[in-house]
């Protein structure tokens, strides 16, 4: 039930009533209007911009249209009042019965509030995908938790959703990684290796891998040419390090369904990624030609040279793409191209991708390449995270005992627990830089985010046994509280509540299209707010409280309340990877 669209229909109606009475053109389209929650109080409890939008079509001014509409929705009992605003907004105060339905739409539904039954169209949504050279580190942490709530947000709307992780398990970095493991099997064998080169991985990460090489094949491997040990040790490490990946994800509670390798794709004659460049070629996007150099001073591995290049300016990008380096081997972008097509040769024409902040400046190019090879019937979304800052009470923490120079996924959740991790790296909108503070995550005040939240589902659940306890025979779950009078829910305070849990629906709708996790976790903020608002209230005023010894009918209807509260604050905090505590401890 979204009550938001339920006023776009009483307001069609209007409207067609209107029109049948002759007071507006029969012919007239009344779509393409919205109500929403108002800016800014004092706006009434709903607006919309009906006049404005349909005054052309109507051939009136916005303020005039407005005015035949606002007598039709006065005369409803569920509307208290209506107001032209402005250049001809139509603010609306709606009775306490309309917010008051809402808890019992809310006990009725259950978790299926707000969320819409599964669609037919699928959705790729790709996300983590870093390199196997190492641990995750904090920077991955953010990309991770947004695409997993991103992809669980999207189900909640109906998506038919597949988490993949692409792994970049080809070119020069996995082979430093491989020689950086083979220096580690080396040191297992008990030589001295001194320093790490640089070039190499020097974290401690490696020693196991190091150990496991030494332990399967003695020191067969010490005799051989790089070329025969080095597929070997890449194998080994890759895997290690994948799985390494996959238990820190797990950590922090994320899955997915695909893992993608980037290896699959080839290099050469009959790969995937050649297929991909004749798939552009015969659409005309691939030429033989000259790129301008870069403004300013030249790289040193500048080259003037022909080569094979991709017409990825007729798609919106700021200059054409090379597909091949000098030495005839594919670039990284032909691989993204063939993986790409490989996404949509799986029937997803919607794709998400979340990268991090140093890609930024390779998004127009992907997506041309998308456009060119689906005909532009595909559609890529590329969700940019920004940078994670880490601090101690204020003070920047830098180092890792196990990385050297970077702090790992999983010393964080190690350190403050995976709710803070995931619902912190929410509470900031992707694409700005987020600070995270180890000793205020795990502060038990208002300004910690993740514990009000939780604590005010942890609150709901005290009163419940409070209340058993005053009324043994009350059970929040049965017939009792569900059927209520809620007519006695009158309070401003009340009324806020009801307010807020009446617009989960459309905030999740809004979230879920403009892929912003953070939205979620943001309302479920204010909520925590009203309902913890709410009880402290209670405490100064015993009339307020939500347990009346004197009164077991308004006890009910409280009880009704604080439940449709904590079922509203579980499925967010379930959507964001959040537990749902009954206790704080």
């Amino acid at each position: 039930m979204n009550i938001f669209y339920q006023y776009e229909e009483v307001i069609a109606e209007i409207i067609s009533g209107l029109k049948s009475r002759g007071a507006l053109a029969e012919d007239l389209d009344a779509g393409g209007f919205s109500v929403e929650p108002p800016r800014e109080d004092g706006h009434g409890d709903i607006t919309s911009n009906v006049a404005l939008v349909l005054a052309k079509r109507a051939k009136m001014a916005p303020r005039d249209l407005a005015g035949l509409l606002v007598p039709e929705l006065t005369a409803r009992d569920d509307i208290q009042a209506a107001e032209i605003a402005g250049p001809g907004f139509i603010n609306m105060t709606l009775s306490p019965g309309v917010w008051q339905n809402i808890v019992t739409v809310i006990l009725r539904e259950g978790e299926d509030y707000g969320r819409k039954p599964k669609g037919s169209v699928p959705v790729n949504v790709e996300y983590v995908s870093a390199n196997p050279t190492g641990p995750m580190h904090v920077g991955h942490c953010r990309g991770a938790v947004f695409g997993d709530a991103l992809a669980s947000l999207l189900e909640s709307q109906g998506g038919d959703i597949t988490r993949e992780y692409y792994i970049n398990d080809a070119g020069a970095q996995v082979d430093a990684l491989a020689r950086s493991a083979y220096l580690r099997y080396r040191e297992a064998l008990g030589e001295d290796i001194g320093e790490i080169p640089a070039g190499l991985y020097p974290g401690d990460y490696l020693k196991p891998v190091g150990a496991d090489l030494a332990k399967i094949h003695g020191a067969a491997l010490l005799d051989r040419d790089e070329a025969e040990w080095l597929p070997v040790v890449r194998e080994a490490a890759i895997a290690a390090m994948m799985a390494d990946i996959k238990s820190d994800l797990a950590a922090v509670n994320i899955r997915h369904d695909v893992f993608f390798s980037e290896r699959s794709l080839g290099d050469g004659e009959g790969s995937r990624i050649e297929h991909a460049i004749e798939e552009l070629r015969t659409r005309g996007f691939v030429y033989e030609g000259h790129l301008e150099p870069p403004k300013g001073k030249l790289p040193d591995d500048w080259e003037d040279r022909e080569q094979l290049l991709f017409r990825s300016t007729e798609f919106g990008d700021d200059g054409d793409r090379a597909l091949r380096k000098s030495d005839g081997s594919h670039t990284y972008f032909a691989a993204d191209i063939a993986y790409h097509l490989d996404k949509y040769s799986r029937g997803f024409e919607k794709m998400i991708d979340v990268w991090g902040a140093d890609h930024s400046g390779y998004i127009k190019r992907v997506k041309a390449a998308v456009a060119a090879l689906t005909d532009q019937k595909a559609e890529l979304d590329v969700k940019i995270c920004q940078l994670v800052r880490l601090f101690r009470a204020g003070e920047p923490v830098k180092m890792s005992k196990r990385a050297g120079d970077f702090v790992t996924l999983r010393e964080l959740v190690d350190e403050v627990g995976a709710d803070p991790v995931r619902f912190m790296m929410l509470y900031r909108k992707n694409d700005a830089p987020l600070d995270f503070d180890f000793v205020k995550v795990t502060e038990k005040s208002r300004d910690n985010p993740v514990f009000y939240v939780q604590y005010a589902h942890a609150r709901a659940h005290s009163v419940f046994r409070n209340m058993n306890e005053i009324f043994s025979d009350m059970d929040v779950a049965g017939d009792e509280v569900a059927m209520a009078d809620l007519s006695v829910l009158d309070d401003p305070g009340e009324l806020d509540i009801l307010k807020r849990l009446a617009q989960y629906p459309g905030m999740l709708e809004g979230a879920a299209k403009a892929h912003e996790p953070h939205r979620l976790a943001f309302y479920l903020y204010e909520l925590a707010a009203d309902l913890h608002s709410q009880w402290n209230r209670g405490k100064e005023s015993p009339q307020l409280r939500f347990i009346r010894e004197d009164d077991r009918d308004l006890t009910a209807a409280r009880m009704a309340l604080v439940s449709g509260t904590a079922e509203i604050l579980a499925s967010g905090l379930k959507i964001l990877g959040v537990t749902a505590p009954e206790e704080m401890r």
